[in-house]
C-alpha cells in the first residue's frame, strides 16, 4: 500500500483578507504536519519549554503545546518565529485591539461603582 504525505495548514488572515507579514501589523500562523509551526506577527516570547511555548502576537497571546518543542527561528525585529516538535494544541487568548482608540474593558471595580 502506498504511503500518503499528509500536509495541513492553518492561517490567520488580516482584516483585508490577505496573508500578513511580520512588520505590517498582520499575523500568519502555519502548521505543517503537526511537526513545524511558523508564525509571523510575533511581538514577544513570554515563556517556553519543551512542552509549551507562549507568544505575544499581533492578535493576542498564542499558546502552543506539544512534545519535544524546539525553537528553530526567532527574529522579533521582523516578527518571525518557527518551532519544531509534535504539536498537540494551538490556542489564542487575550485578543489585542488595534488603533489608538481601542475600546477598553471596564474593571470589576468600575462596574460596581457605576
Amino acid at each position: 500500500m502506498e504511503e500518503k504525505n499528509l500536509r495541513g495548514e492553518a492561517r490567520i488572515l488580516g482584516s483585508s483578507g490577505h496573508e500578513g507579514t511580520g512588520g505590517s501589523g498582520q499575523h500568519t500562523l502555519r502548521i505543517v504536519n503537526r511537526e513545524q509551526v511558523e508564525v509571523e506577527g510575533v511581538l514577544a516570547v513570554e515563556s517556553f519549554d519543551d512542552q509549551e511555548i507562549v507568544l505575544e502576537t499581533e492578535l493576542g497571546t498564542l499558546t502552543l503545546r506539544g512534545e519535544d518543542l524546539h525553537i528553530k527561528q526567532l527574529d522579533l525585529e521582523s516578527g518571525r518565529f518557527a518551532v519544531e516538535g509534535l504539536i498537540s494544541a494551538c490556542m489564542y487568548s487575550n485578543l489585542r485591539h488595534r488603533g489608538p482608540k481601542a475600546p477598553r474593558g471596564r474593571s470589576i471595580l468600575e462596574r460596581l461603582l457605576k
